[in-house]
């Protein structure tokens, strides 16, 4: 009998293309529609576009659909996962971007760069080492088959490890004492992005369960939603760079030259983690999403607080939105490493 989780299909075997395809439509329509995405793009509550939000809902529900609360007490096997994560998230993922936006921006870039704004550059480049993702992550987990309730527990304890060590790691690594975290984004962007999707997918799964049986999630309504998760993805991209493609067209260069320090840390953390666990012998559908937390960004929380600080056209500003721009792309290449890597 064929499971849900089995192997991509021929769709999410050519997704880099698909991908592409999607970042170059989203450019060329955020040209054409400039004002029909500028009010896209205004569609906010606490700091979160709604229309994103939606997108990304419907990419994390048919994981949020996985999930069953009757195992969460599983995780007492394998607390190790759970440990790794707080260690690469916390411990070794803010200073590592630190450095990497030390040696890149002011070291390798300072003489291309005005001298007054470097310090806003190494900011922007902070604040998304500072915040791992919430939201994405399950979609990730998903496309490798993690263990959904343990990927569940994972972001859970990351979200109540940010609400106290946020602003002390930032206000540290800025050398700014009084930086002012936006909450309303943050209590948005877990609601919309955790709570919301995973009521639903809870709900889904008992009345499934329970009219249904089983074997009947697992072999007809599990795989009815897995497209979902591929195609949201790729019509949240669309969106991305319609909103934007003015940047990809004004300064291609130096979005190019911000990419490179973004995409080095996104390698690097999810190297360290993922040796880790191997080292720690943690099985794949635990290992794989440890290391992919830590890989991604909070980018809704680093756009928002970035603009707080230093205001929507500063370079702190232009860092967050590169790593939105750079973030999918590069998830997708670890994604594909961990696949094929399965152990």
């Amino acid at each position: 009998m064929k499971q849900a989780t089995a192997g991509l299909g021929t769709f999410e075997k050519n997704l880099t293309w698909w991908v592409l395809l999607a970042m170059a439509l989203g450019a060329a329509l955020g040209q054409f529609f400039p004002d029909f995405f500028a009010w896209l793009s205004g569609l906010e509550w606490g700091r979160v576009n709604l229309p994103i939000a939606i997108l990304i809902w419907a990419m994390i529900f048919p994981m949020m659909l996985q999930i069953d609360f009757s195992r969460l007490g599983e995780v007492r096997k394998h607390p190790k996962g759970l440990w790794l994560t707080l260690v690469v998230n916390w411990l070794i993922k803010p200073f590592s971007m630190a450095f990497f936006a030390w040696l890149f921006f002011e070291q390798l870039y300072g003489a291309y760069l005005e001298p007054d704004k470097v310090g806003e550059y190494l900011a922007g480049a902070i604040l998304l080492g500072a915040a791992p993702c919430t939201a994405m992550v399950f979609v990730w987990s998903y496309l490798t088959r993690g263990d959904a309730n343990y990927t569940l527990v994972q972001v859970a304890v990351n979200d109540l490890v940010l609400l106290v060590a946020f602003v002390p790691i930032v206000g540290l690594l800025l050398g700014v004492a009084n930086i002012s975290i936006p909450y309303d984004t943050l209590l948005a962007s877990v609601l919309l992005f955790v709570v919301v999707p995973l009521v639903a997918g809870w709900l889904t799964h008992r009345w499934a369960v329970r009219r249904k049986g089983e074997d009947w999630l697992r072999v007809a309504l599990l795989p009815a939603f897995k497209p979902l998760t591929t195609l949201a993805l790729l019509a949240t991209l669309v969106l991305l760079f319609a909103f934007q493609g003015q940047f990809l067209i004004e300064k291609p260069l130096l979005i190019l030259l911000i990419a490179i320090p973004l995409s080095l840390q996104t390698y690097f953390i999810f190297f360290a983690a993922w040796f880790a666990g191997r080292f720690l012998k943690l099985p794949h559908p635990i290992c794989a999403p440890a290391a992919l937390i830590g890989a991604s960004n909070f980018f809704e929380l680093a756009v928002a607080v970035a603009i707080a600080l230093f205001g929507l056209e500063s370079p702190a500003a232009l860092v967050t939105v590169v790593g939105v721009l750079t973030e999918v792309p590069l998830m997708l290449s670890l994604v594909a490493f961990a696949n094929k890597r399965r152990y």
